[in-house]
C-alpha cells in the first residue's frame, strides 16, 4: 500500500500526478508492481531512484502534484525528518494510475502453489454451482483486455448488469481487476489460468 493525502488523489486518477518522493531506508516499493491507495484503487510503479534534494526539479514538483518546486520544499520539510536539507536523500518514484484495482494481491506476487490453484478450484466450483459461467468469462476478459463490460456482456449472451455483477464476485477472489473502462486478469488471475492450462 502506498499512502497519498486526499488533495493528490484526483490528480493520480487524471493521471496528472505521476511522481512522488518517499524518505524509506530501504526502497519499499519495485518498478512493474502495483500498490492499492485507497480509496481510489492501485498506482502501479515505473522507476524508482534515489535522488538528493536539491537535485528535485520544478518539473519533479508539478509532476508530483505541487504548484512550484518551493511548495514541494515546504511538504517534504514537515514530512520528512530532522535535518532535512539539500544533501537529504529520497526515493524518487514514478508511477501511473493503474484502475479500481479492486483485486486481492497475494504475498508471493504472483506464484500460486497447488494448494493455492485448489482453493480457487473449490470457489469456483461453488459460483458455479447454479449454472457454469466463471471460467467462460475468465476466458473472455482474457482475450478481450479492457473491452466495455457490455460488449463482453454480448459476447457471452448475457445482460451487462448481472455479468458486471458476476465479474466483481471474481475480483473478490483475486482474479480479474478493474479499469477505466473493461477488465483485465490480475496477476493473480493469470497465474491460476496458467496453472490450469499446464
Amino acid at each position: 500500500m502506498l499512502l497519498f493525502q486526499k488533495r493528490f488523489l484526483a490528480g493520480l486518477v487524471a493521471g496528472q500526478i505521476t511522481l512522488t518522493f518517499r524518505q524509506w531506508p530501504s526502497a519499499r516499493v519495485a518498478p512493474g508492481r502495483r500498490y492499492r491507495v485507497h480509496p481510489i484503487g492501485v498506482v502501479e510503479v515505473d522507476r524508482v531512484a534515489r535522488v538528493r534534494v536539491k537535485d528535485i526539479s520544478k518539473q519533479d514538483a508539478t509532476s508530483a502534484g505541487f504548484v512550484s518546486r518551493d511548495e514541494l520544499m515546504e511538504y517534504l520539510k514537515s514530512a520528512v525528518k530532522p535535518g532535512f536539507g539539500p544533501s537529504t536523500e529520497l526515493f524518487r518514484i514514478e508511477l501511473h494510475f493503474a484502475g479500481d484495482g479492486d483485486w486481492v494481491p497475494v504475498s508471493r506476487d504472483d506464484q500460486l502453489t497447488t494448494d493455492d490453484v485448489a482453493e480457487i478450484d473449490r470457489r469456483l466450483k461453488r459460483l458455479d454451482a447454479l449454472e457454469p459461467w466463471t471460467r467462460k468469462t475468465m476466458r473472455t476478459i482474457e482475450r478481450n483486455p479492457r473491452v466495455a463490460a457490455s460488449k463482453l456482456a454480448a459476447k457471452l449472451g448475457r445482460e451487462t448488469a448481472p455479468f458486471k455483477a458476476d465479474v466483481v464476485k471474481l475480483k473478490k477472489l483475486g482474479l480479474t481487476q478493474s479499469f477505466e473502462v473493461g477488465y483485465e486478469l490480475s496477476p493473480r488471475g493469470r497465474a491460476y489460468w496458467i496453472a490450469k492450462r499446464s
